[in-house]
């Protein structure tokens, strides 16, 4: 629904300075600006309230145009201000602001199991010095490497050392921030825990209603495995229902990634309006009565945000949830709402709620997606006319699914680097079998166990979650599937939305300037898409890598790659450190060769220990280096010292001349310091990679 006028959808307009304030203030958001920003509100406040009272009197109503831009930098600041308010650090009772020798902490959320590792957030309550508590605030990451650690439930209340640490940044590039996805979520510390390390205080000292939600999941996720047998649909169903993601398979996932249908693994609008044209349908018998609408909305919506409290308030769902309730409630009252000012309502309240959601990914392709079938979906729509009810129902749906795929596109390739070509297939494929797993999981869940019923109703819920799985995977290894290595930087993706609402624009109204526009922009995208690859084409480098306990050397030599590590391609460390700069730099041939292996190629030759890579040379010192006088120094430009070798640097250097030494994250932190202090000593050029970044090195 695209409005006629502005005057439709105030709260759209009034929306975008708020975003536009909140998104400079999660860039700036130290304390040091609270106190100007604060004064620039007041003082726009007070002319605003000014220039009410004296309207008349200095004919504001010939400059409307006032009010209007001192309420849009209102709404930035107060954007900008929220944020800063936000931010934990600024607290100052944070607990890393004060001493401590133990922390009083409460688990704030779910705890999950991953890798060995049992994982959770906790609110620290108190830092506790000399057995003085001093109460606290602030968000602590914890892992916990002990079997024992998996009785423990939100709201446990645990006594640890304070022995937390910083979230580690990315260390090699094109690497996932996860400092910076952490940051988002105001945590910015964690810390490692073993047997003996922790003490359970008290338990079940959360909030009552989450903590009756996530026991009321856990009872769920066990019936749900007492009648279904193959673990990948227990896991869809936990995650589809549920939003209980714990068990999902990594190729579960891919599958449903590369067809663009993995909007169904996660709980969002669509899931909760199933609810609700349930629960409409159950109580369409109160419209009859004369208060029946009012006591429809009161039963309902406290529902509708149990089910999002029993999901994990997602931000989409929160988003589905807030809009159904202010639908709900306009239903109520016979009230028109536009679909858009619903929307920027439902923002509104969650950003004023906590404003880092604007960075949470699923924050921005949920919005996005609605944007695109409230806005996009009926021009879409127009595009062709079918006389045939069934032709025009399908065409609907594939106008859906279009209209939200191009709106995410840009988003989703800048986060997740590929685009599902066969998107609208899939989409097409899964609605059946979504509404059946919805509609049957429900009614499994909510019945009580009836022998007969409980169990067809398992059966038809397993058996279309693997008939979904199946065609997902079907689709997954069809020839072309999907684009992979998109790598768009940030000035390219909103290049393409500005494109992208060019053209639609000039679909619903066809004006000469959307036309030049859009094929300007096309051209300046695609220039700096072709620079972007002759650069990298043309470009050829040394990339030592920090893969903390194994080793890594990238020989980038144009589009191809040498790959030198103790680690597989499959494995999970390569995928996440070695593969995204490997893809990023669109690099199509990639040998992976392991430490001890020679290698003869055009551009790279090893023999033992040595490198030659083009005009550059690498010697490689491990734990199995022996001191071998030589009758004269043999040139090198970087030493490689790797495992921790029991020699001297002043030994090595009779033998080795060279630039630089190179100490990868394989060295003990012993074995690191010794070297480091000899290279002081030897007035030695040094790079230390354990826990820094990689460094890289241009090759001619």
């Amino acid at each position: 629904m695209i409005a006629n006028h502005k005057g439709e959808i105030p709260v759209v307009i009034l929306l975008i300075p708020f975003l536009l304030g909140i998104s400079v203030g999660v860039n700036l958001r130290s304390v040091a600006y609270l106190m100007p920003l604060a004064v620039g509100f007041a003082s726009l406040l007070m002319l605003f309230l000014l220039l009410n009272f004296y309207y008349s009197r200095f004919k504001i109503y010939k400059k409307r145009w006032i009010g209007g831009i001192i309420i849009h930098l209102l709404l930035f600041l107060a954007g900008w201000i929220t944020v800063i308010n936000n931010n934990e650090l600024n607290n100052p009772g944070h607990f890393s602001k004060l001493p401590a020798q133990r922390l009083l902490v409460r688990i704030n959320n779910e705890p999950q199991i991953k890798n060995g590792l049992i994982r959770f957030t906790v609110t620290v309550i108190a830092n506790i010095n000399q057995k003085q508590p001093t109460p606290t605030t602030g968000t602590l990451m914890i892992s916990i490497k002990d079997s024992a650690a998996t009785r423990l439930n939100y709201g446990d209340e645990l006594l640890i050392p304070c022995k937390y640490s910083p979230i580690d940044p990315p260390f090699n590039p094109a690497e996932f921030n996860y400092k910076k996805y952490l940051a988002h979520q105001n945590i910015y510390y964690q810390e490692f825990l073993y047997p003996g390390q922790y003490g359970l205080v008290q338990s079940h000292a959360g909030n009552m209603f989450i903590a009756n939600a996530l026991a009321l999941r856990r009872q769920m996720v066990e019936k749900l495995k007492k009648q279904m047998h193959d673990p990948n649909a227990i896991a869809v169903a936990s995650t589809l229902i549920l939003g209980y993601k714990a068990d999902l398979s990594e190729d579960v996932l891919q599958a449903y990634s590369k067809t663009g249908t993995i909007h169904v693994l996660s709980v969002s609008g669509a899931h909760v309006a199933i609810i609700w044209a349930l629960l409409t349908f159950m109580l369409g018998f109160l419209n009859r009565l004369k208060h029946g609408r009012l006591i429809k909305a009161i039963i309902i919506i406290p529902i509708i945000w149990y089910y999002a409290m029993l999901t994990g308030f997602s931000p989409a769902v929160c988003r589905a949830a807030v809009m159904i309730s202010t639908v709900i409630i306009g239903k109520t009252y016979s009230r028109y709402i536009n679909n858009l000012n619903i929307l920027a309502i439902s923002a509104f309240i969650l950003l004023l709620y906590n404003p880092l959601l604007i960075t949470d990914v699923g924050f921005q392709l949920s919005y996005l997606a609605v944007t695109g079938l409230v806005v996009l979906q009926p021009v879409v729509y127009a595009w062709f006319i079918f006389n045939n009810k069934w032709i025009d129902k399908l065409w609907a749906l594939c106008s859906v699914s279009i209209a939200a795929q191009v709106i995410t596109f840009p988003l989703s390739a800048f986060y997740f680097h590929q685009f599902p070509v066969y998107f609208l297939f899939s989409n097409l494929l899964i609605v059946i079998p979504t509404a059946v797993i919805m509609y049957s999981g429900i009614f499994y869940l909510l019945l009580p166990s009836i022998p007969f019923i409980s169990a067809l109703l398992a059966w038809i819920l397993e058996k279309t979650i693997m008939f979904m799985n199946l065609v997902m995977a079907w689709v997954e290894h069809l020839p072309f599937a999907s684009i992979n290595k998109i790598w768009l930087t940030t000035t390219e993706y909103l290049v393409l939305y500005v494109i992208i609402i060019c053209v639609f624009y000039l679909l619903y109204d066809r004006k000469t300037w959307l036309l030049k526009a859009g094929i300007a922009l096309i051209l300046l995208l695609a220039v700096s898409i072709s620079v972007k690859i002759y650069r990298s084409y043309n470009t050829n480098s040394i990339v030592f890598l920090n893969l903390r306990k194994n080793t890594g050397i990238i020989f980038k030599n144009g589009n191809h790659a040498i790959v030198l590590s103790n680690l597989a391609d499959t494995d999970k460390n390569y995928n996440y450190s070695i593969r995204p700069y490997l893809d990023s730099c669109k690099i199509s041939d990639v040998r992976l060769y392991q430490p001890d292996q020679d290698i003869r190629l055009g551009f790279l030759r090893k023999q033992d220990n040595f490198i030659q890579f083009r005009n550059q040379s690498i010697t490689i010192i491990n734990k199995d280096y022996t001191d071998i006088m030589s009758p004269e120094k043999r040139k090198t430009d970087f030493l490689y010292i790797t495992g921790s070798p029991k020699i001297l640097l002043a030994i090595i250097n009779k033998n080795y001349e060279y630039h630089t030494v190179i100490i990868d994250a394989t060295n003990t932190p012993k074995t690191v310091q010794l070297i480091v202090d000899q290279a002081h000593l030897l007035h030695a050029n040094y790079v230390v990679l354990k826990r820094n970044k990689s460094f890289v090195t241009a090759s001619n």
